[in-house]
């Protein structure tokens, strides 16, 4: 059997109790053998500035690492004011910098965005997409991941209670996972 691949999760929300925490630990859990996935912390990373290029902070340097490591990167993600969570953007920029030095260049990806309301996240996961297509990262394109109304998909355990949700998620992440045996597998023989 081959070695899974290795697939860093970004959860966009800080907060503990995230709806985009748990819907990334269920995709997780419904992930098949050939990916190995795990989320991937961007909490303790100090916000970006070219004034700390010259000595990144301990968390920028683990943070780096991490994805330096990852053969894939599937961003879960709310939408905040109709874009992209701070921390997330943060996150982005962080792993994208020094100039030429880009831990996302080639890694194959996936954009899963999600909302308490009806517009699943629509503005956050088109916001993502356009800082992946600048940093070299082909985006999975179907099916694309709006999950609306994400409250009423969980129970109070943060488990599934929609057969139907179980079903579309599987499907985002069966696809997600030929997706990165594509190009992730195409970035190991590269690598080596």
């Amino acid at each position: 059997m081959e070695t899974p691949l290795n697939v860093a999760v970004l959860v966009g929300s800080l907060r503990k109790d995230a709806y985009s925490r748990k819907i990334a630990h269920i995709l997780i859990d419904l992930a098949p053998a050939t990916l190995d996935c795990r989320i991937v912390e961007i909490d303790d990373l100090p916000l970006y500035t070219e004034d700390l290029d010259s000595a990144p902070p301990a968390p920028w340097v683990r943070f780096r690492a991490e994805i330096q490591r990852a053969d894939a990167v599937l961003f879960v993600t709310p939408e905040y004011n109709r874009s992209i969570p701070g921390g997330l953007k943060n996150a982005i920029d962080v792993g994208s910098r020094p100039p030429y030095h880009s831990v996302w260049d080639g890694l194959p990806t996936g954009v899963i965005s999600i909302s308490p309301y009806k517009i699943g996240g629509f503005g956050a996961n088109h916001h993502v997409r356009q800082s992946l297509v600048f940093l070299n990262m082909p985006v999975m394109q179907q099916p694309e991941a709006y999950l609306t109304e994400v409250a009423a998909m969980l129970n109070e355990q943060g488990t599934l209670v929609s057969p139907d949700s179980r079903q579309f998620l599987t499907k985002v992440i069966l696809s997600f996972a030929a997706w990165v045996q594509t190009f992730g597998a195409a970035r190991q023989r590269k690598a080596a």
